[in-house]
C-alpha cells in the first residue's frame, strides 16, 4: 500500500511539472501570434519531421481564408542585448579629425557594421558590405574614403573633372541623400564633394562643367554618359562604390554597369600609399545575391572580395512587428483607409508601397479624396514632378507617402513609423528593403509593418517567409531578379532555353 502511494505521488509530481511547464510556456509572448491561436509559434518550438510545419497561411489560397491574419514579433521574449563588441572610432583606425566630427554629429561609437567594415576598406581590400537596413552602412564606407583622401590629397596634383572617389547609386533620391551625408562630413576640412544626378545630362555634355571634386556622388545613367563622352575622367578614381549594389547588378542595370566598370582597372588589392596605386571596389547593400561572383567577374576578381556582414542579414527586422492580413482585392482600399486614418490621427508617418505606378497613383488619389493629404513618387514620374515630393514627406510637411520600389532602396526614412505593403512585393529582397524604411537607427520604438496579401503569388512568398521564421532560418531566395539575367546570359551562350 505504501509502495502504491509512493508511485502515485511520483506520477502526480511528473504530471504537475508538465502542467506547470505548459502554463509557463503559455505566459511567454509568441514569436508568431495568429488569429487562430492554435497556430501560434513560441521561442524554442520545434516541429516533427512527419507532421511538418503548421503554417497559419497554409489555407490562404482559399477564398474562405479572407480576414485571417498573423503577426511576427520575432524577439518578443528577448531582452535588448548590450553591444559589448563596440569600440571607439579611433580604435578601429579612424583618424582624430574624423572621429571628432563623428562625436560632434552625435555618433559616440561606431555601429557593428562600421566596426567590421572600416578597417577592411582602410587596408585597401575590395569589400562587400552586407547588413540590415538602417545600421550605418553609408558612413562605413564614407569614413575610410575621407581618411584616404585626406592622406593623399596634399601629395597629388589637382585635376578638374577628375575625382578621387566615386559613389554610384541607382536613384537620384539616394544620390542626393548620400551627397548630403558626405557634405556634412566635409564641412571644415579640405575635401570637395559633388553630387551629379540625371535630368540635365545633355546640357552638361553641350556645356561641360569644370569642377574640382574629390568625391563624386552620382547616379549610374548620368555618370556613365559623362564618362563615355570624356567629360569626367576615371584615371584618378581610387575608390569606387556601388551603393544598393544588388539593384545595380540586377537585369535593369547590369549591362551598363559592366561596360562602365571595365574602364577602371580594379585591382585585387589597392596599395594604400602616397600616391595610391589602383582602384578599390566596395559593394554595399542590405541584401546580396548568392550569384554575386558570376555577376561581377567581368570587372573584378571575385576572389578579391572580402564579405563583411552582420548576423541579421537576410532576416526580418527583429525589433519591428510585421502583420500579414489575407484580403480580397476589393477589401484593400477600405482596410488602407482605416489604417492610414489611424496613423494620421496619431501623427505617425506612413509609407505605402505598391508594385505598379498606376496603383501608386490610385492610392494617392484615393487618400486625398478622403481628406488625407498624401504625396506620391514613382519611377515613371517626370523629374520636375518627383523632385521635392520625398522631401515634403521627409521634412514633415506631409505624413503619408505613396510609392513604388523606387523609395525602398537606401533612403534615410528615420521618421517613418509604419510601412504598409498595399501590394505585397514580388521578391523577398524587395520585402526586406521596404521594411527597412522603418525601425532604423534613430527611429521611434513603436515602428510596425502591415502587409496586404491577396494573390496566389503573394501567398506563396508569405508562406516562405513564415516557414523561415518558424524554422529560425534565413529568408530564402534573397536574390532580387539577378537570377533571370544570369539564366538569360547562359541561354544566349548555349542557345538553349531555360
Amino acid at each position: 500500500m505504501v509502495l502504491k502511494m509512493s508511485k502515485l505521488r511520483h506520477l502526480f509530481n511528473i504530471s504537475y511539472c508538465r502542467y506547470y511547464s505548459i502554463q509557463q510556456a503559455k505566459k511567454k509572448l509568441p514569436i508568431i501570434s495568429c488569429k487562430r491561436p492554435e497556430y501560434n509559434h513560441y521561442e524554442g518550438q520545434t516541429y516533427s519531421k512527419f507532421d511538418g510545419i503548421k503554417l497559419a497561411s497554409k489555407g490562404w489560397l482559399s477564398a474562405k481564408s479572407k480576414n485571417d491574419h498573423f503577426t511576427i514579433y520575432y524577439d518578443a521574449n528577448k531582452k535588448e542585448e548590450k553591444e559589448v563588441y563596440r569600440k571607439s572610432f579611433e580604435e578601429i583606425g579612424v583618424c582624430n579629425m574624423l572621429s571628432e566630427i563623428m562625436v560632434a554629429q552625435g555618433f559616440e561609437l561606431p555601429t557593428l557594421i562600421q566596426t567590421k567594415a572600416i578597417p577592411s576598406i582602410l587596408e585597401g581590400y575590395n569589400s562587400v558590405i552586407t547588413a540590415e537596413t538602417g545600421c550605418g552602412k553609408t558612413l562605413a564606407y564614407l569614413l575610410p574614403i575621407f581618411q584616404h583622401i585626406l592622406e593623399w590629397k596634399p601629395h597629388m596634383k589637382e585635376e578638374f573633372n577628375s575625382p578621387l572617389a566615386v559613389v554610384i547609386t541607382p536613384s537620384r533620391e539616394l544620390a542626393s541623400q548620400i551627397g548630403q551625408v558626405a557634405e556634412s562630413l566635409a564641412q571644415g576640412i579640405n575635401i570637395n564633394v559633388s553630387t551629379l544626378i540625371g535630368g540635365r545630362t545633355k546640357q552638361k555634355i553641350l556645356n561641360p562643367p569644370i569642377e574640382y571634386s574629390d568625391i563624386l556622388i552620382t547616379t549610374l545613367g548620368a555618370y556613365s554618359k559623362l564618362v563615355t563622352t570624356g567629360i569626367l575622367k576615371v584615371h584618378n578614381v581610387h575608390h569606387l562604390v556601388l551603393d544598393e549594389a544588388d539593384t545595380l547588378l540586377d537585369d535593369t542595370f547590369i549591362g551598363k554597369v559592366e561596360n562602365l566598370l571595365k574602364k577602371f582597372g580594379i585591382h585585387y588589392k589597392v596599395q594604400v600609399q602616397v600616391p595610391p596605386v589602383g582602384c578599390q571596389l566596395t559593394l554595399v547593400s542590405a541584401t546580396m545575391p548568392h550569384e554575386l561572383p558570376e555577376a561581377v567577374k567581368s570587372f573584378v576578381d571575385p576572389q578579391s572580395l572580402r564579405t563583411i556582414s552582420t548576423t541579421n542579414i537576410h532576416k526580418l527586422l527583429p525589433h519591428v512587428p510585421q502583420k500579414f492580413i489575407r484580403l480580397g482585392k476589393a477589401q484593400k482600399p477600405v482596410e488602407l483607409l482605416k489604417l492610414v486614418q489611424a496613423d494620421v490621427n496619431q501623427k505617425r508617418p506612413v509609407m505605402i508601397f505598391s508594385n505598379k505606378t498606376s496603383t501608386c497613383d490610385f492610392v494617392s488619389m484615393f487618400l486625398n479624396e478622403n481628406n488625407i493629404q498624401c504625396v506620391n513618387i514613382n519611377g515613371q514620374m517626370a523629374v520636375p514632378l518627383k523632385q521635392g515630393k520625398f522631401e515634403l514627406y521627409n521634412n514633415g510637411s506631409v505624413n503619408v507617402l505613396s510609392c513604388t520600389d523606387i523609395a525602398s532602396r537606401g533612403l534615410d526614412t528615420t521618421r517613418t513609423r509604419h510601412i504598409i505593403n498595399y501590394d505585397f512585393p514580388m521578391y523577398i529582397a524587395d520585402y526586406i528593403h521596404r521594411c527597412g524604411r522603418t525601425g532604423r537607427i534613430g527611429s521611434a520604438n513603436d515602428c510596425a509593418v502591415t502587409n496586404f496579401v491577396a494573390w496566389p503569388r503573394e501567398i506563396n512568398i508569405v508562406q516562405k517567409i513564415e516557414t523561415s521564421v518558424r524554422k529560425g532560418n534565413e529568408l530564402p531566395n534573397v536574390n532580387a531578379n539577378i537570377r533571370r539575367q544570369i539564366e538569360d546570359r547562359i541561354a544566349r551562350m548555349t542557345g538553349v532555353g531555360i
